[in-house]
């Protein structure tokens, strides 16, 4: 294949292009705010599973707490029933008396155990429901963290892509000047060798392999007419001649 020295040139603008857009997007991908948001979220996750796993036990609690009341209020209500019926002098038996001083008794005791259940599950709930604001906070707090954390990487990915479309369109018009032929060899090169297609040939050495050319190579190079499109005969790539070249 044939090509003019000026499109062969050319084609390491687009080379240089080509390394540019690959550069950008790694560095798109590879922002440290991916790896942030990602921790953010899943320590949000985290919390909003304990914060419903509080809430629960909290609605448990409520539901306790008020049954627990209830059966204070029973025994208070029969207490007072019995009560009213002590005074009343309706009961007039001594045995019928005595029953009913002992119960009044034992609903006094018995109330006064029930209380001490609504008193301990009153402190459990209010503890619970303080674990819930701290939760709700921490959620709150983490994911505006979160928020903040998609907004900068939204800005940096933004400068990015800008950076990306001026690469792209430059990259465009350079390979609009190369010859069809030659930028086919080109892309078919780069997809094979990992992104990197054609190589200046720099003071004996090819900077596509980094490996510095034997003499017989060097003298090939030499016959060659200036526009033939030759090969490094270690990495195959596109070797583009340059003034620096050491021929």
């Amino acid at each position: 294949m044939n090509a003019a020295p000026a499109d062969q040139i050319r084609l390491l603008d687009v080379q240089a292009l080509d390394l540019r857009l690959s550069q950008l997007a790694h560095k798109r991908r590879s922002l440290p705010e991916h790896a942030e948001i990602e921790k953010l979220d899943a320590d949000l996750a985290e919390l909003r599973d304990l914060l419903v796993a509080a809430q629960t036990e909290e609605s448990d609690t409520a539901r306790e707490q008020t049954k627990a009341e209830q059966d204070v209020d029973q025994v208070r209500k029969r207490a007072v029933r019995d009560q009213e019926r002590l005074d009343s002098g309706a009961v007039t038996s001594p045995k019928d008396l005595e029953n009913l001083q002992h119960e009044i008794a034992s609903l006094a005791k018995r109330q006064g155990d029930l209380e001490d259940v609504v008193l301990e599950v009153m402190e459990r709930r209010e503890s619970v429901q303080e674990r819930v604001r701290e939760l709700s906070e921490r959620v709150e707090a983490v994911a505006a963290k979160s928020e903040d954390t998609a907004a900068r990487r939204e800005e940096a990915s933004g400068g990015i892509d800008a950076e990306i479309a001026t690469a792209t369109k430059e990259r465009e018009a350079v390979a609009a000047a190369v010859p069809a032929d030659l930028m086919k060899l080109y892309e078919k090169l780069r997809t094979q060798q990992g992104g990197v297609g054609a190589a200046r040939l720099y003071q004996r050495r090819c900077e596509g392999c980094r490996l510095e050319l034997n003499i017989t190579e060097l003298n090939e190079l030499r016959a060659a007419a200036p526009d033939e499109v030759v090969r490094c005969e270690n990495c195959r790539r596109i070797l583009v001649r340059t003034p620096d070249s050491g021929l």
